[in-house]
């Protein structure tokens, strides 16, 4: 089943952080939730899948409900910044996964293009899941304008599952994300079709859709050789590099190892990039300059190098990136 398409300006990444979302509501109920379920008063398991009416087989035959996989995934992304797009990480052979994929089928279905339904196999797709930080199946995130927002883990019931979408939608509609995919949605006229990328966009956007990274960067490069001003160029090399650092990764060999080698650039770096592609965007940023205050030489100009390409992969506009431009500043100086 495909993706719906609605191509925006810029190239997407399979984590674009960009936009600043105030997301308080939402983590104090996904906080409230996990802290019942670890208090020993565990969240009552949710009803069968047959237990809520067409929930079942909600989904089947919605373009709004999709399989996805690490190449597909970009696409979701970009529509983030029109609807919420619900990531439903979820196992074949979990019964509580099935349970919570059939309430989010008939939610996403009801609401009839005001949602998408990500669902992604995480024995077929673990990089998705790493992305996430996934650590249980099922789990539910959502992305709002490329950032990844958690949900919550395991099978909730139906009700209180709803009651996460209402609030995300909320959340959606006051930041400015309340379009529909449906074209011409409550009578109105479709949107206009944005105008084309540019060819080596166009090139960069196709190569990141086949998973061919490297190809992106090279279109990427090729377009800040002709014009070293282009921001977006800019911005997107530096998204595509860090997607390039991040296949094929293990995340708990990664995290262990910045454990353990405090004092090594690279294992610091790669940490970050973790903390970065999950969301944790001043985590990244705090770690990298606090390896740079108490270094020299090369390595801290490598970790300062890093720190400026990571600024423009969540936007220099976003607020985060204005204040570890004070903290590097202070490391610096």
């Amino acid at each position: 089943m495909s993706i719906p398409t609605n191509r925006g300006p810029l190239p997407p990444s399979s984590m674009n952080l960009h936009g600043a979302v105030d997301l308080s509501a939402l983590k104090a109920r996904a906080d409230a939730a996990r802290t019942a379920q670890q208090g020993g008063a565990p969240a009552p398991a949710a009803p069968p899948a047959d237990s809520a009416p067409g929930a079942a087989s909600a989904g089947a035959g919605s373009p709004y409900v999709v399989e996805v996989t690490e190449q597909s995934f970009p696409q979701l992304v970009q529509l983030s910044s029109q609807v919420p797009v619900i990531v439903d990480l979820r196992a074949s052979w979990s019964e509580e996964s099935s349970r919570v994929t059939a309430v989010l089928e008939a939610v996403t279905v009801e609401h009839d293009g005001r949602l998408l339904l990500a669902k992604v196999d995480v024995e077929t797709q673990p990089q998705i899941a790493q992305a996430f930080q996934a650590q249980t199946v099922p789990t539910v995130v959502a992305v709002l304008k490329g950032q990844p927002v958690p949900l919550f883990e395991g099978a909730l019931p139906e009700a209180q599952i709803r009651s996460f979408i209402d609030e995300l939608l909320k959340v959606a509609g006051s930041n400015g994300v309340s379009g529909s995919l449906r074209e011409g949605a409550d009578g109105e006229e479709a949107a206009p079709e944005e105008p084309p990328l540019p060819p080596l966009h166009q090139a960069a956007f196709e190569a990141i859709e086949a998973g061919d990274y490297p190809a992106a960067a090279a279109a990427y490069r090729q377009a800040l050789a002709e014009q070293p001003a282009d921001a977006e160029a800019k911005a997107g090399l530096a998204q595509v590099e860090l997607m390039q650092r991040l296949k094929d990764i293990d995340a708990e060999t990664i995290r262990q190892r910045g454990a353990d080698e405090p004092d090594s650039v690279e294992s610091q770096l790669a940490v970050a990039d973790l903390d970065i592609s999950g969301g944790h965007v001043e985590d990244a940023f705090a770690r990298i300059v606090s390896f740079i205050g108490r270094t020299a030489g090369e390595p801290r100009e490598v970790a300062r190098v890093r720190l400026i390409d990571l600024f423009d992969v969540v936007g220099i506009s976003d607020p985060r990136v204005t204040k570890a431009r004070g903290a590097l500043a202070r490391a610096l100086f």
